[in-house]
């Protein structure tokens, strides 16, 4: 006799069927940006496009054409350099902020962290200005540690009440028994602790990574050089004044996403095991 928590097989057909509708909605925008990519514009923006490429009209032109007269690898490359160092840094200051706001419960503590918080509400549109003035007068703009810095900054406050989570997640005791046997505080949080914090480690650097990769407003206003563009704003560039190049702007749209789905595949493990990190007792 089957168990009460074993699904009919009417409704296990009719959840698959729900989850194919829903993923297949929330992937049509990527299906018609590949569609957008290979098909050329007169014939998409009609009221009437085809919902499958053309046999006769299909091409590959518009990534050839990019990657020969557009210099898109330059633009990824430095949107890989502002990213990792974002990302790397990000990861090592919330992790020790983190830390801090979970082992020491003090007011300066609690008004830290509250005032982390705060900081992400505030849009970047309001903050962009004093950043430029700030930059300029340090002479860094067109500088991609500027850019890598301010990213940085945005994406701290968030990611170090996410460590905070990671971290309450782990026992006092198992540092205080490390400390007996003669680690230091920071002994004991390298040893023992970072090795337990692998899946907000990894959740924190894809978050960080993902914030970064998809800036524009920082990385298009500390970056006015084309010589240091990231992808973000290279995109932009096809967007002229009377028109819009769909074809190009949506091929290098595609190769741009590359690396942040390589970087989800590879960290996916790490990911699926902080979902379910504390999620069993006993």
């Amino acid at each position: 006799m089957a168990t009460s928590t074993t699904l009919s097989r009417p409704r296990r057909w009719s959840l698959l069927a729900l989850a194919i509708a829903v993923t297949s909605v929330l992937m049509f925008p990527i299906y018609w940006m590949i569609m957008t990519s290979v098909v050329p514009s007169e014939r998409l923006l009609v009221p009437d496009p085809p919902l499958v490429p053309p046999a006769d009209a299909a091409s590959v032109s518009a990534y050839t054409s990019v990657l020969r007269d557009v210099p898109v690898l330059e633009w990824m490359r430095n949107s890989a350099i502002t990213t990792l160092g974002a990302a790397v840094i990000s990861t090592v200051v919330s992790t020790l902020g983190g830390y801090s706001l979970s082992r020491f419960r003090t007011r300066g503590q609690q008004a830290m962290g509250f005032t982390l918080l705060f900081s992400r509400m505030l849009p970047g549109t309001l903050l962009i200005i004093p950043i430029f003035v700030l930059f300029a007068n340090f002479g860094m703009v067109n500088n991609l540690w500027s850019v890598t810095l301010v990213n940085t900054a945005a994406t701290v406050p968030f990611t170090t009440w996410l460590m905070k989570g990671f971290v309450d997640a782990v026992p006092a005791e198992i540092e205080q028994a490390a400390m007996i046997d003669g680690c230091g505080r920071a002994g004991a949080l390298w040893r023992v602790v970072v090795p337990l914090l692998k899946p907000g480690i990894a959740a924190t650097f894809t978050y960080a990574s993902i914030l970064t990769w998809g800036d524009f407003l920082f990385a298009r206003t500390l970056m006015g050089n084309p010589d240091g563009w990231t992808v973000t704003v290279g995109i932009a560039s096809f967007i002229g004044e009377f028109s819009v190049d769909w074809s190009g702007l949506m091929a290098v749209g595609l190769i741009s996403m590359l690396p942040m789905v390589v970087l989800f595949l590879f960290l996916e493990p790490f990911l699926a095991k902080g979902m379910t990190t504390g999620s069993v007792k006993g």
